[in-house]
């Protein structure tokens, strides 16, 4: 006799185990960050052993030369003895003797200077694969979190559910969070760098202010200027792929004509924009999902389509909104593309216009391009 299914107990099980897996997220995530911390230090300890290292080596340099023009003196003394005193033989004796015991120190000096950063560039190495690891861990435990705060925590619904329902409610967080991990790459790689580089930059700045190098610190705040300002260029692109600000502050059309310039030199296609009718004023819920749509369509251009040339058709009329999206790339099989599981982005865009009560249509052949129309009432 099968036993009926206690939720409450499944229910209790599952909060356990978002408790157990969220603080293992966050143990994760302090090892991370604690390997960052490490490792900028370490970087800076490096900077300063490779300024020594270049100036040993130059010492060294320094020494040899001089080694050599003191052996030089020496055998020149010791083969003209006759026409030299005790005392300058001696004092040339000296001389080269004094040169080598200090070029000796200083070659042993550069050698350990050297296993020493060899040994740091190990250390920073491990420490970046210990980074990037821990990121990777918090990322899959992200999309575990997803799906048991989603699906999972309502058991009873999800027992019931059909099984590509889902698979789809995976596949959106699993999109979700891709789409977090790469806003976090880019700000890794982007504006966090450039932020641990200027603070370490502006210690070697302090330095230089303390042994009163004032041109060099200028030159190096200079730098610093520029890194700053490249910096703030780069959270302005992330901020305006998030969401355009330019949506509420000059409108759809404007917002749309600024993107499709930017995404021309990056596509290398021409896109061009044709606009219908005049845009009445529209909620920012619409406005926004206007635009991603557009975006998403451009970036299907990019990875799959190899087209030369875009159109981007929008058309306001009195109820509705019409958007067309037609490039003539190499299209595909709608039909194979659905079968294979490879309409990630298809799906989205449907799901994203049905959220609008709207409609799209999506028409393609492999090598005669493909064409996109949505068609959106507007509620104004």
């Amino acid at each position: 006799m099968n036993k009926a299914i206690d939720i409450s107990v499944l229910d209790g099980v599952i909060k356990r185990t978002i408790e157990t897996v969220e603080t293992s997220k966050t143990q994760i995530f302090d090892i991370a960050e604690s390997a960052r911390q490490q490792g900028n230090s370490l970087k800076f300890d490096l900077h300063e052993l490779r300024q020594e290292i270049s100036k040993v080596i130059q010492k060294v340099d320094a020494l040899e030369l001089a080694y050599r023009k003191s052996r030089n003196r020496l055998v020149q003394v010791s083969r003209n003895f006759h026409m030299y005193t005790e005392d300058d033989i001696r004092i040339a004796y000296e001389e080269a003797s004094r040169i080598q015991v200090e070029l000796s120190i200083y070659r042993e000096r550069e050698n350990n200077l050297k296993r020493r950063r060899n040994d740091l560039e190990r250390q920073l190495r491990t420490l970046e694969e210990t980074i990037v690891r821990a990121e990777k861990l918090v990322s899959q435990m992200s999309v575990v979190l997803g799906y048991l705060t989603g699906d999972l925590s309502k058991i009873g619904e999800a027992l019931e559910s059909a099984k590509q329902t889902q698979l789809m409610g995976l596949k959106i967080i699993q999109a979700q969070e891709e789409e977090r991990k790469r806003v976090a790459r880019e700000i890794h790689d982007g504006p966090a760098q450039s932020m641990a580089n200027v603070v370490l930059r502006s210690e070697i700045v302090e330095r230089m202010l303390k042994n009163e190098r004032i041109l060099e610190a200028q030159m190096e705040l200079h730098e610093l200027k520029e890194m700053v300002r490249l910096s703030l260029a780069d959270v302005r692109r992330i901020i305006f792929d998030l969401r355009p600000m330019a949506l509420d502050d000059l409108g759809l059309v404007p917002t749309l004509q600024k993107y499709i310039q930017t995404c021309e030199e990056r596509i290398r296609a021409s896109i061009d924009l044709v606009v219908f009718g005049v845009e009445p004023p529209l909620r920012s819920s619409v406005k926004a999902a206007i635009f991603r749509l557009v975006q998403e369509c451009l970036n299907n251009v990019e990875k799959h389509a190899g087209a030369s040339s875009v159109q981007v058709k929008l058309e306001f009329m009195q109820e509705s909104l019409s958007l067309v999206v037609k490039d003539d790339g190499v299209g595909f099989d709608l039909e194979k593309r659905m079968a294979n599981g490879n309409s990630f982005g298809l799906l989205g865009m449907r799901e994203r216009v049905q959220l609008l009560e709207g409609s799209v249509d999506l028409q393609s052949t492999p090598g005669e391009g493909t064409k996109v129309i949505f068609q959106i009432p507007l509620k104004i």
